[in-house]
C-alpha cells in the first residue's frame, strides 16, 4: 500500500540526492552563515572550533579510522568533523563543518574512489580545516572572540595565525603546558655567563602554587538555584607547547569550579587579549565555548545528526 512505502521512498529519495546527486552544498552553507550573522549577530559575539567524532563501525565509511573520539573517552573507530558555532548573547548556531580525512585516506587512491572523495581533496589538518572555515565565515559573522576546546588551543602555529589575522582569542590548552610567568622576575644575575631565567613550569603546578586569595569569584550568568559563579585567576606568560616556546606574550586564565564530590576542576586557557580584559569577561568566552556541544546535541535531537548511513563523501 501506498501508505506503507511511501516513508521508504521518500528515504531512498533523500539519500540518492544527499548522497549521489551533484548539488553543491558550498551555497547552502553562504546562506545559513548569512542569515546566522544578520539574526544572531552581535559585536562581541563568539566564533567557536572544535573537532567532534562520531563512533563508526568497519573501514568503508568515509574518512573513519582509529582516532581520539572524544564522545568515548578513548581511542576507537570514528569519524572526525570540524565545526564551526556563532554564539551571540541570545542564542546559537552551527555555521560551518568539515570532514577531517586522515592521512592514510588522503594517500589511498582505491579508499578515496571508492568513497567518492573529490580529487581536489587534499590532506589538511585539524586546524587548517578551522582556519579555512574561519576565512570563509568569519567576515559574515560579527564576533570580537574566536574560542576552542585544548586540541585547538595546544597548537603554537594555530594561535600565531589567528594573531596574524587580527582574530581575538581564548583557547584551551592541557594541565601539562608548559609556561613561565612573566610577572615573577628572573633569578640575580651571578655577574658571569648567561643570566637565568624563571623556569617553565607545569599550568597545573603553577595553579597548585597559587594562594587562595588569589582566585577571584565572577559570576558568569543566573542560574535557577541562584547565581552560576565560577573562580578565575590569570597572569602573564611565554608558553612552551608542542616543545616550542612562543616568541610574544600570552595570557594565561585558570577556571575552576567546585564539582559534586568537593573537588575543583580546572580548566586552562591562553589568550591574546588586552591586559587590561576584565576577568569577566573572559568568564563569558569561556562560558560561550561550551555552547558548540548544545549546538551538537540539538542538531542530534532535531536532525538526525548522528543517526546517518552515508558512507561516501
Amino acid at each position: 500500500p501506498r501508505s506503507t512505502l511511501f516513508p521508504y521512498t521518500t528515504l531512498f529519495r533523500s539519500q540518492q540526492f544527499m548522497g549521489q546527486s551533484p548539488w553543491d552544498h558550498r551555497p547552502w552553507f553562504d546562506e545559513l552563515a548569512r542569515q546566522v550573522g544578520q539574526e544572531l549577530g552581535e559585536a562581541d559575539g563568539v566564533l567557536v572550533l572544535d573537532p567532534s567524532a562520531f563512533p563508526k563501525k568497519g573501514p568503508g565509511s568515509v574518512g573513519v579510522q582509529r582516532q581520539w573520539c572524544g564522545r568515548l573517552g578513548k581511542i576507537d573507530n570514528c569519524q572526525v568533523g570540524v565545526y564551526l558555532a556563532y554564539v551571540g548573547g541570545g542564542e546559537h548556531a552551527l555555521v560551518d563543518v568539515r570532514l577531517y580525512l586522515p592521512k592514510e585516506w588522503a594517500g589511498d587512491r582505491k579508499r578515496r574512489r571508492e568513497a567518492g572523495v573529490p580529487k581536489e581533496v587534499r590532506f589538511r589538518t585539524r586546524h587548517e580545516l578551522a582556519l579555512e572555515m574561519l576565512d570563509g565565515r568569519g567576515p559574515l559573522l560579527p564576533h570580537a572572540w574566536v574560542a576552542g576546546d585544548d586540541e585547538m588551543g595546544r597548537c603554537s602555529w594555530f594561535r600565531a595565525e589567528l594573531r596574524s589575522r587580527g582574530e581575538r582569542y581564548l583557547l584551551a590548552v592541557p594541565s601539562n603546558t608548559s609556561v613561565r610567568d612573566l610577572f615573577v622576575a628572573d633569578p640575580p644575575h651571578a655577574g658571569r655567563g648567561r643570566r637565568r631565567r624563571q623556569p617553565f613550569t607545569r599550568v597545573d603546578r603553577w595553579c597548585a602554587g597559587l594562594a587562595e586569595g588569589a582566585w577571584r569569584t565572577i559570576e558568569v550568568r543566573a542560574g535557577e538555584r541562584g547565581p552560576v559563579e565560577v573562580q578565575a585567576v590569570w597572569t602573564l606568560v611565554q608558553a612552551r607547547t608542542e616543545g616550542r616556546a612562543s616568541d610574544v606574550a600570552e595570557v594565561l586564565v585558570v577556571f575552576r569550579e567546585r564539582q559534586g564530590d568537593g573537588a575543583w576542576k580546572h580548566d586552562y586557557l591562553l589568550s591574546n587579549a588586552p591586559l587590561a580584559t576584565p576577568l569577566a569577561e573572559y568568564a563569558r568566552v569561556f562560558k560561550a565555548e561550551h555552547r558548540i556541544e548544545e549546538c551538537l546535541q540539538r542538531a542530534k535531537g532535531e536532525a538526525g545528526l548522528a543517526d546517518y548511513e552515508v558512507r561516501t563523501w
